[in-house]
């Protein structure tokens, strides 16, 4: 019966549109804020270099791993599927309720409130300063209502089908694949300078910690730099995070068994190499000092104004907004997806499972349009990051361990893709991840322990809410 409903949906995405999919959902305001928090916890351009390029090279095996489960399962629903396939519904819940009350919801709120943050730019009005009603400990700022207008047209188009969210994700996320490439370009043609490098490389992997209060640098080891080294890593992983956002919508691509997992390598690939480019275009404009100390981490825009002058500000904020605005509307287009397979399997409310006269589950598009809204009014943007990043990693681990139960559980099922690598490169990802994962809960317990708990308060709801029989 489940499975009948996967024919409704349009199988109108190419290879092209699962790619900028991958791309649009990875880069969102990260690459432009993310770089100056890793320059205070490590203190150095080697350390600052090393962070984004582990980031996207185990952002690469686990995309090249889930190729193989695409293949298997080319499914609207993707890791969720994959999940319920290796563990059980029990885990597959879990993270669909993670998915819903945190991951998904979370990541769409923390980028939205990115979108209000360089909107307020252009107009000044909309800035998270201007506070519009206080009551108590309760802030409404301006920024956050920005961020919920935008989260509900979006939703809103998304909810009209797949063709319209589809052009303008691709066209959007050829623009802002094009401007990065200019905005590093022009970096090194016009503000590069050989003395700044020079300077920035001298101490290449200094490990040092910033303070604020003081400021001043501090060296750091053993746990302190274990603690820098994890703390550095959510900001970069969280921007090259969303990658999966393409295997939610298989029902939707053609000839899946091969385009969705070569969206994926394609999308981490383009986004690693851009990543790192321009960070070390940073590198060749910005004296270390400064990338550390950007005013609210803003450190695209202090490059910005080094190539082009005053008006580099503006050029940042229209770029910084296009990007966030792609990637909500991806975010928004694959999560509703998990939802409807979810409440196929009887997991989410009945009817999440319903599509609308245009092939989409729009009833599971509007409850998460509502629930990302409501956590936009939290509006902290570095504590959404923390909730999100703990529990991504955690069913990351599960996933790409489950390649390994899959093989023993179904040897004979058609595999059309490999995962590359199998079974070093999985195993390295498992284990790179697991001890990010623990020193996350060790070095900021107070927001991932409230993620992990959130995780696992799923537990009851999955028993108290199953089906009888």
């Amino acid at each position: 019966m489940q499975d009948n409903n996967q024919d409704h949906f349009k199988r109108e995405l190419g290879l092209l549109d699962g790619t900028m999919l991958v791309v649009g959902s990875m880069i969102g305001s990260g690459i432009f804020i993310v770089s100056s928090d890793i320059a205070r916890q490590l203190g150095s351009a080697g350390w600052l270099t090393l962070i984004w390029v582990i980031s996207g090279l185990i952002t690469m095996i686990a995309a090249v791993s889930y190729g193989e489960l695409s293949a298997m399962f080319p499914k609207a629903g993707g890791q969720y599927v994959y999940l319920r396939e290796a563990y059980g519904k029990l885990i597959a819940f879990l993270y669909g309720w993670s998915f819903f009350a945190v991951i998904q919801t979370g990541t769409i709120a923390a980028v939205g409130v990115g979108f209000s943050k360089f909107a307020a730019y252009l107009f000044p009005p909309v800035s998270d300063e201007n506070i519009l009603f206080e009551i108590s400990n309760f802030k409404l700022n301006a920024a956050q209502i920005v961020s919920i207008i935008t989260i509900v047209f979006l939703t809103y188009l998304n909810s009209r089908g797949v063709k319209n969210s589809k052009m303008m994700q691709t066209v959007l996320t050829i623009i802002k694949i094009l401007s990065l490439f200019g905005l590093i370009v022009f970096g090194f043609l016009l503000a590069a300078k050989v003395e700044i490098w020079h300077a920035n490389w001298a101490d290449v992997w200094a490990t040092k910690s910033y303070v604020k209060e003081t400021g001043s640098w501090l060296p750091i080891s053993g746990v302190a730099l274990i603690s820098g080294i994890s703390a550095a890593m959510v900001g970069s992983l969280f921007s090259s995070d969303a990658w999966v956002g393409v295997t939610f919508i298989a029902g939707e691509i053609k000839n899946p068994k091969r385009n969705v997992g070569l969206s994926l390598f394609l999308g981490t690939f383009i986004v690693t190499i851009i990543y790192v480019l321009t960070n070390l275009m940073y590198l060749a404009v910005i004296p270390f000092d400064e990338i550390a100390t950007a005013k609210s981490d803003r450190v695209a825009v202090v490059a910005s104004q080094y190539i082009f002058g005053d008006i580099g500000t503006y050029i940042i904020a229209i770029m910084i907004m296009i990007s966030t605005f792609a990637c909500n509307n991806g975010l928004i287009m694959a999560g509703a997806r998990v939802y409807y397979t979810m409440a196929n399997d009887g997991l989410f409310f009945k009817k999440a499972a319903v599509l609308n006269s245009a092939s989409v589950p729009a009833w599971a598009l509007w409850v998460q349009c509502l629930w990302a809204s409501v956590l936009c009014l939290t509006g902290k943007y570095g504590d959404l990051l923390d909730f999100v990043i703990i529990i991504v990693l955690i069913f990351y681990i599960l996933t790409i361990y489950g390649i390994f139960i899959l093989r023993k559980k179904m040897p004979d099922a058609e595999r059309p893709y490999k995962a590359f690598g199998y079974p070093f490169l999985p195993l390295f990802y498992i284990v790179v991840a697991s001890a990010v994962s623990i020193a996350l809960l060790f070095t900021k317990t107070s927001t991932c322990g409230w993620g992990v708990l959130i995780m696992l308060i799923g537990i009851p709801v999955f028993y108290l809410t199953k089906p009888k029989g």
